[in-house]
C-alpha cells in the first residue's frame, strides 16, 4: 500500500537532512504558547480595527489612549478564557476546515456576548462606572465589529498556515505524474486535498471524472470535472494521463470493472482508495491509495455470515487443519483464530510454508494456543499418533494435490495424496471420535475429466460413506478457483506480465469460477457449522469469468496495452482440462440451505463393500504407477469420469 503523505515526507527528509531540523518543525516544541500568543495579538488587532471602523478609519486620541486600552484588558481576559474553553488552542492548523471555522464563530459569539454583558452591567453600576469612566463611552457597534474582525483574523491566520503547508512548502521531485480522479464526490475531494497537502509533490491532478450530469463542467478546488466514465479513454489520451485513481469506495465490483475495461488500450496505471469502512474506522487515511488489484474487479459483495453459529462451532475446541501451509489451509487457520479455538494444530508436510504460517499466526494471534506438526497425511501411524495425543474435535482437511496437468503426468501421486491421504485422516477422525470432519473439495470433482478431479470425487465418496456409521459428522465443501492461490492463473499471469509477456491462455472460450481466499474460507466454516453429517455442500461462486478477459484486465491494470505492449497467445487445452467447470447450487439435484450462498448436492451413495474393495484395487495399481490401469480403476469408481485417453474434453 502506498502512503502518499507519510512515505514522501520520509523520503524528503532522508534526502534533505536539514529539512527535519527546519524552523517550522522546531517551532512545534513551543506550539501551544505560540498559538495562545497569536490569539492575543489577533484579539488586540481586531479590537483596534473595530475602533477604526466606527471612527471613519481615523485615529483619535480620546479612544486610543483611554477607551481602547481599558476595553482591551477586559477583552483579552474574557476572550482568552472563552477561546480556551472552546479548545481553540489545540487545533492543527495545517488541516483547518469548516469545523474549525464554526469553532471560531461560536467562541467569538460567546466572548462578545460576555464582554458586552460586562460592559452593560458596568454601565448601570455606579461605583464601577466611576472607577473606570472612559470604557463606558464606547459605541455598541464596536462590539459587533470586533466580533467579525476576530472571526476574520483567526480564520485567515489558520488558512495562511494551511496555504503555506499545501503550496509553499511543497517540493517537486522532477516531472509530476498526470493524475485523474474517477469520482467527484466526498472521497474524490478528500483525495485531492490530501494530494495538495503532500510535502513532496508527485501528482498533477488534471481533473475529475463522474457520471453525474449535475457535476459536469463544475470545478472542485479549481480542478474541473472533465467528463463521464465512457469518455475516459479519449480524456486520458488528450490529457496524457499517467495514473487514474478510482475514488469510489462504495462502488460495486461491476462499476470498478467498467472503469478498467473502458480504459483498455490507454496505458494508464490504476489506483484506488480504501473502503469507506476502513476510512471511517480510522484504519487508513484517504491518501493511502494503492494499486487496483484483480480482487477489486473479480471479488464480490461482502458475504453475510452467521458468526454466532460459527463461534459456537469453533470456540474452545481443538481444531486440526491439514495442508495448513497452503493457500486455503493457511487462510482457514487465520479465520479459525478469530473465533477463539482452544488449540489449533497446523499439519503440513512442507516445512517452509508451515514455518511461515505458524510465525504469522503467533504474531497476529498471540493468545491462541497452536502447535505446528510436520506430517505426511499418508503415513497412518504418524497421523494416528497425532490424533491420539491431541484428540482434535474438528478436522479441516485442506491438504491435496490440486494441479490438473501435473497430476495427469503423475496419476499415482494424485491417488496417493488425495485418496489415500484423505482416507487416512478420515479413518483417524472416526477412530478417535472427532466431532466434525470437513473435507475441502473442488468443482473439478463434478463430472471429472481429470485425474485430480476424479481423485477428489473418490475421496468425497469415501468420507460420505464413512459418515453413515461413524459418530463423527463428515461433510464435504466444494468450490472453484480462488484468486491468488499458489500456482493459480493470477500469479502466473502477473509473472508473465512482469517479464514483458506474452501472457499464455489455453483457449479463448475457457471460463472459470473465481472466489477470494477469505470468502471461500469463511463459507467453508459457515457450511461446516451447518452440517449434520453426510452432506456435500456447494458454494455459490457467482458468474464464471473468461480467462482471456482476466488476462486482458491484468495487463490493463499493470499499465500496459493488451495486444500492443503485452501479447496474449493461446496454447490449447492441457491434459485433463475442461473449457467450463460445472458448479451450480440451483437445479433438481440441489437442495437449498439457510444460507443463500450454500447448497447441498443430493447424490446416491455407493455400496460400502464395493466402494472399499475398488479403492483398494485403485491404490494397489497406483503404487505401480501404470496410467492405463489407474484410469481403468478410476472409471469403475467414478462412472461419470470422461477423461483418461489423453484427449481434452469440453
Amino acid at each position: 500500500m502506498t502512503e502518499l503523505n507519510a512515505d514522501n515526507q520520509t523520503n524528503y527528509k532522508t534526502a534533505n537532512p536539514a529539512a527535519s531540523q527546519s524552523a517550522p518543525n522546531a517551532i512545534l516544541k513551543f506550539r501551544r504558547p505560540l498559538i495562545v500568543l497569536a490569539h492575543l495579538v489577533a484579539f488586540a488587532v481586531s479590537l483596534l480595527l473595530s475602533f477604526l471602523a466606527t471612527s471613519n478609519m481615523q485615529l483619535q486620541a480620546e479612544w486610543l489612549t483611554k477607551q481602547y486600552p481599558a476595553l482591551l484588558v477586559l477583552a483579552l481576559i474574557i476572550k482568552t478564557v472563552i477561546f480556551g474553553l472552546f479548545k481553540q488552542y489545540r487545533g492543527w492548523w495545517r488541516y483547518v476546515g469548516i469545523s474549525d471555522l464554526t469553532g471560531i464563530v461560536r467562541a467569538s459569539l460567546v466572548s462578545t456576548m460576555l464582554l458586552f454583558g460586562v460592559w452593560v452591567a458596568g454601565l448601570y453600576i455606579d461605583p464601577v462606572r466611576k472607577s473606570i469612566p472612559n470604557i463606558f463611552d464606547v459605541s455598541q457597534a464596536v462590539f459587533v465589529v470586533d466580533m467579525f474582525c476576530t472571526i476574520l483574523l483567526l480564520a485567515g491566520l489558520r488558512m495562511v498556515i494551511r496555504l503555506y503547508y499545501e503550496e509553499f512548502r511543497t517540493v517537486e521531485t522532477g516531472k509530476l505524474k498526470r493524475f485523474l480522479i474517477v469520482g467527484a464526490g466526498n472521497t474524490g475531494e478528500s483525495l485531492l486535498r490530501e494530494i495538495h497537502r503532500m510535502t513532496v509533490a508527485e501528482y498533477d491532478v488534471v481533473g475529475f471524472i463522474d457520471d453525474d450530469p449535475a457535476k459536469q463542467g463544475i470545478r472542485i478546488h479549481d480542478i474541473p470535472v472533465l467528463g463521464t466514465v465512457e469518455q475516459l479513454p479519449e480524456i486520458c489520451r488528450e490529457k496524457n494521463i499517467e495514473e487514474v485513481a478510482i475514488a469510489m469506495p462504495s462502488a460495486t465490483v461491476p462499476q470498478r470493472r467498467r472503469v478498467v475495461q473502458v480504459c483498455q488500450g490507454t496505458k494508464v496505471r490504476f489506483r484506488t482508495v480504501p473502503s469507506m469502512t476502513d476510512i471511517a474506522g480510522g484504519k487508513f487515511r484517504v491518501s493511502q491509495i494503492r494499486d487496483v488489484d484483480i480482487n477489486d474487479l473479480l471479488g464480490r459483495e461482502a458475504i453475510q455470515l452467521d458468526t454466532d453459529l460459527i463461534e459456537a462451532f469453533i470456540k474452545g475446541k481443538t481444531i486440526l487443519v491439514t495442508g495448513a501451509g497452503g493457500s486455503i489451509g493457511s487462510e482457514m487457520c487465520r479465520q479459525i483464530c478469530r473465533f477463539g479455538p482452544k488449540l489449533l494444530l497446523l499439519v503440513e508436510q512442507a516445512e517452509n510454508p508451515l514455518f511461515y504460517i505458524e510465525r504469522e499466526l503467533r504474531e497476529t494471534f498471540p493468545d491462541i494456543a497452536m502447535t505446528a506438526v510436520v506430517c505426511d497425511i499418508t503415513d497412518q501411524s504418524r497421523v494416528e499418533g497425532i490424533f491420539e495425543k491431541y484428540r482434535p474435535e474438528i478436522i479441516i482437511h485442506a491438504a491435496a494435490h490440486k494441479h490438473v496437468p501435473l497430476m495427469e503426468g503423475n496419476p499415482g501421486e494424485a491417488i496417493k495424496n488425495n485418496v489415500v491421504g484423505s482416507r487416512t485422516v478420515a479413518d483417524a477422525a472416526d477412530k478417535f471420535d472427532a466431532g466434525n470432519f470437513i473435507m475441502i473439495s473442488t468443482d473439478k470433482a463434478v463430472n471429472p475429466t481429470s485425474i485430480m478431479g476424479s481423485s477428489k470425487r473418490i475421496a468425497e465418496t469415501y468420507v460420505q460413506d464413512l459418515n453413515r456409521t461413524s459418530k463423527t459428522h463428515f461433510v464435504t465443501v466444494r468450490f472453484g478457483n480462488v484468486l491468488g492461490s499458489d500456482g493459480s492463473v493470477v500469479p502466473i499471469f502477473k509473472k508473465q506480465i512482469a517479464q514483458g509477456g506474452p501472457v499464455t491462455v489455453t483457449h479463448p472460450e475457457m471460463k472459470r469460477y473465481f472466489m477470494t481466499i477469505p470468502e471461500a474460507s469463511q463459507l467453508v466454516l459457515q457450511a461446516a457449522s451447518m452440517g449434520k453429517g453426510g452432506e456435500i455442500f456447494l458454494l455459490d461462486m457467482g458468474e464464471p469469468v473468461k480467462i482471456v478477459d482476466l488476462a486482458t484486465e491484468l495487463i490493463t491494470l499493470s499499465g500496459f496495452r493488451p495486444g500492443v505492449d503485452i501479447e496474449i497467445i493461446f496454447t490449447g487445452l492441457r491434459p485433463g482440462e475442461k473449457l467450463f467447470e460445472e458448479l451450480s447450487i440451483k437445479g433438481e439435484d440441489m437442495q437449498e440451505t439457510r444460507h443463500p450462498k450454500i447448497g447441498i448436492w443430493k447424490n446416491i451413495p455407493m455400496d460400502r463393500d464395493r466402494l472399499r474393495a475398488k479403492i483398494e484395487e485403485l491404490v494397489a495399481v497406483a503404487k505401480i504407477g501404470e496410467r492405463a490401469a489407474i484410469v481403468a480403476k478410476i472409471k469403475e469408481l467414478v462412472p461419470e469420469y470422461i477423461g483418461g485417453n489423453g484427449n481434452n474434453a469440453s
